[in-house]
C-alpha cells in the first residue's frame, strides 16, 4: 500500500517536469453555463519541480563535495583524466523520509542483475542536494546501500557525497534537477531518477522513477562509454533499440529490427545457395557425361 502511494507521489512529481503546453486545456462550464478559464498548472509546490533534460550538458568538474569518509574531494574525481567510467548520478538526500529511499533502492535493486560492475565499467555517484546533511549521514547510506547491493568487491565504485550549496546548485542547475524546500516541514520535493553522464562528466541519458528496467539501464551505461563496453550481443540488441528523451526509455526500433531481420534472410539465402551449389558439384556425374 505504502509503495503504491509513493508511486503515485512519484509520477505526480516526474508529470510536473513536462511542459504545459503538452496537455490540452479544457473549459469546463459552470454553475451558471459559462466557462471557467482553464488552468495547466500543477498545484503547490510540484509547479516548481522535475526534471529539465539538458542532453550533453557538462556539469563542473571542480565542484567541491565531500565523500562517506568525510574527505575533500572535487566531483572531477569521478571523471576522466581520473577515471574512463561513465557515472551514474542519483540526486538524493540522506534523510529523506521516502522517495529518495526509494530511488536508490530502485538503482541498487537495478544493479544487481546487470554483468557491468560498478568501479569497473560505471561509477555510481549519490549527490545530497540538502546541505544540512553530513559525511557521517553519507557513510549510513553507504552501508546501507552496499548490504542491499550483495555483490562484494565493489566498494570503490559507490560514492556518496555531501556538499555546501554553492556545489549543489551548480550540479542541479547543469543536469536541470528542480526541487523546492518546504520549510514548515523541513522537507524538499524532488523528482524522482537518475542521470547517466559520459566519463567527461556530459549529460548522456536520463531514466525516470523508481523502477528502472536493467536493459535500460545496462544500454545507458553502453551508450554514454561510447559502445567501449558489451559483448557483441548486447550491442546487437542495443542496434535494435532506441532511446526516447521525452519519457527516458528504451524502446523497440522496428525499422533497425526490420534490417536485420532482412540482412540474416539475406544471409542465409545465400549460405543455402552455396550450400546447394556445393552439394551438386561434390556428386557424381553419369558416366559418358
Amino acid at each position: 500500500m505504502l509503495r503504491s502511494i509513493v508511486l503515485t507521489v512519484s509520477a505526480a512529481l516526474l508529470l510536473a517536469s513536462v511542459p504545459a503546453a503538452a496537455f490540452p486545456s479544457r473549459s469546463p462550464a459552470g454553475g451558471d453555463g459559462s466557462s471557467v478559464v482553464p488552468t495547466n498548472e500543477m498545484p503547490g509546490p510540484l509547479r516548481q519541480v522535475g526534471y529539465d533534460q539538458r542532453l550533453g550538458e557538462q556539469v563542473p568538474l571542480d565542484l567541491p563535495f565531500r565523500d562517506e569518509a568525510g574527505r575533500a574531494v572535487r566531483l572531477g574525481d569521478y571523471f576522466a583524466p581520473h577515471s574512463n567510467r561513465p557515472v551514474i548520478l542519483v540526486l538524493a538526500y540522506y534523510r529523506c523520509p521516502m522517495l529518495c529511499d526509494l530511488v536508490i533502492q530502485g538503482v541498487t535493486s537495478t544493479l544487481k542483475p546487470l554483468t557491468f560492475n560498478p568501479g569497473e565499467e560505471f561509477d555510481v555517484v549519490v549527490a545530497s542536494f540538502d546541505p544540512k546533511d553530513t559525511p557521517q549521514k553519507a557513510a549510513e547510506r553507504k552501508k546501507t546501500t552496499l548490504h542491499d547491493y550483495g555483490r562484494t568487491g565493489h566498494d570503490a565504485g559507490w560514492h556518496f557525497l555531501t556538499g555546501p550549496q554553492p556545489s549543489i546548485d551548480a550540479l542541479t542547475r547543469a543536469v536541470g534537477f528542480r526541487y523546492v524546500y518546504d520549510k514548515e516541514r523541513d522537507e524538499y520535493a524532488h523528482p524522482a531518477g537518475m542521470v547517466i553522464l559520459t566519463p567527461g562528466g556530459k549529460v548522456s541519458r536520463y531514466l525516470f522513477g523508481i523502477d528502472f528496467p536493467p536493459r535500460n539501464v545496462q544500454f545507458g551505461i553502453m551508450e554514454s562509454s561510447g559502445e567501449k563496453i558489451g559483448t557483441p550481443v548486447d550491442q546487437l540488441l542495443l542496434y535494435c533499440y532506441h532511446y526516447n528523451p521525452a519519457i527516458g526509455r528504451y524502446s523497440a526500433s522496428a525499422l533497425n529490427i526490420l534490417r536485420l531481420a532482412a540482412g540474416a534472410t539475406v544471409i542465409g539465402l545465400v549460405t543455402l545457395i552455396v550450400a546447394l551449389r556445393r552439394r551438386e558439384s561434390q556428386q557424381p556425374r553419369p558416366a559418358g557425361a
